[in-house]
This record gives C-alpha cells, sequence and structure tokens, in this order.
C-alpha cells in the first residue's frame, strides 16, 4: 500500500511543471504552421499563422492562452508515457504515404526533454496525441476568428457558430473549453444577433460551461 502511495506522489512530482507540445509544418494549409504547448496544471499557449481567408492576414498573430479540460489534460499526460516519453524514432519511415505535414511533439520535465519528427506514425499513442492536437487547433482557430468577428464584423460570427456545431456533431472538433470565454463573451453580448448568441450557449453547454 505504501509504495502505491509512494509511486503517486512520485509520478504527480515527475510531471509537475511539465510541458507537452506539438507543432505543424504544412504547406499549403491554413494555418501551414502552428503550435501548441500545454502545461501539466492545463494551462495552454497557441501560435499559428491561421488566416480569416487565402488574402488576408492571421486573424491575431499573438499568442492565444487557453486552458484545456482536466479530462483532455489527463489524456496528453497518459499517451505521452504511454511512448515512453518520445523515445526512439516514432515515424513510419514509407516512402509512399501522403505527406500530411511535419509534425513535431515535444515533452519536457524534470527528468526529460525530448522530441518526435514525423509525418505519418504507426504508433498508437502518438495517433492519439495527434489527433487531440490537431482538434485543439481546429477549436482555437475558431476561436481566434470568432473575437476578430466579435470586434470586426459581428454578423460573420453566425456563419463560424454554425459550422462549429455541425463539426462538434461529427466529433471533428478538439477540446470546446480552451474557447469557452470566447463563446461566454458572445453569449453574453447585447450587440450579437440572438441566434448567434444561442449557438454560443449551446456549444458552451457541450463544453460543459
Amino acid at each position: 500500500m505504501l509504495i502505491s502511495v509512494f509511486a503517486c506522489v512520485a509520478a504527480r512530482a515527475q510531471q509537475a511543471g511539465a510541458t507537452v507540445g506539438f507543432t505543424l509544418d504544412f504547406q499549403g494549409a491554413n494555418p501551414s504552421h502552428y503550435e501548441i504547448v500545454i502545461s501539466s496544471d492545463g494551462n495552454g499557449s497557441y501560435s499559428s499563422n491561421g488566416q480569416l481567408d487565402e488574402h488576408s492576414e492571421p486573424a491575431d498573430p499573438a499568442a492565444l492562452k487557453f486552458t484545456i479540460s482536466e479530462n483532455i489534460r489527463s489524456q496528453m499526460f497518459d499517451l505521452v508515457k504511454k511512448t515512453h516519453y518520445l523515445k526512439g524514432n516514432v515515424d513510419s519511415g514509407h516512402k509512399n504515404i501522403a505527406n500530411t505535414g511535419n509534425k513535431v511533439l515535444t515533452y519536457k520535465d524534470a527528468d526529460h526533454n525530448s522530441q518526435a519528427t514525423y509525418n505519418y506514425s504507426p504508433v498508437p499513442a502518438i495517433q492519439e496525441l495527434t489527433a487531440i492536437f490537431q482538434g485543439l487547433s481546429t477549436t482555437l482557430e475558431f476561436g481566434r476568428r470568432l473575437t476578430y468577428f466579435r470586434k470586426y464584423e459581428k454578423l460573420a460570427l453566425d456563419d463560424d457558430l454554425k459550422r462549429m456545431e455541425q463539426m462538434q456533431r461529427e466529433k471533428n472538433l478538439g477540446d470546446l473549453q480552451a474557447i469557452s470565454p470566447v463563446l461566454n463573451g458572445i453569449a453574453n453580448d447585447p450587440s450579437v444577433m440572438n441566434v448567434s448568441r444561442a449557438r454560443a450557449l449551446r456549444l458552451l453547454a457541450l463544453a460543459g460551461k
């Protein structure tokens, strides 16, 4: 019993101050570059060159700060552990696999400072981590766009919120809690159309907020 308690305490101590990160570079995509870093307390930072359209500048080039749900945070760090903290070569090495962008996973804590670079990985834990990070990027890109539209073009909010509802039904969105402050702002803004405010409220309900 004492051994298991000490093991649990040691694991928590090791994870304290840890970070897991993901970078994607994929020419021709929007965004063509982004980086996400998540700390062990669930707080994160997102940098991206995502554009409102193909002719515009990034919606906001400044890094976006956010907080993810405990469920997603726990999944991420458990998956990193399953990869033995990104040990070894995780890329498939096959030349006939389509290019889906250069991906880099990183992990840092008191005992580790590791990274894995790949296009496609056959490792299940790496695949799951990649899916979580890519879904989170999709959600955060919506957050950046919604912030921009609320400030400069409120009538454009509804199209994005409607798309988000559809993507959520199809399970193609990441952790909605990451943009709950953005959705809250829309839901509580009397200058926004009621239909858009209602959509934001429904999405907040799905995020548990």
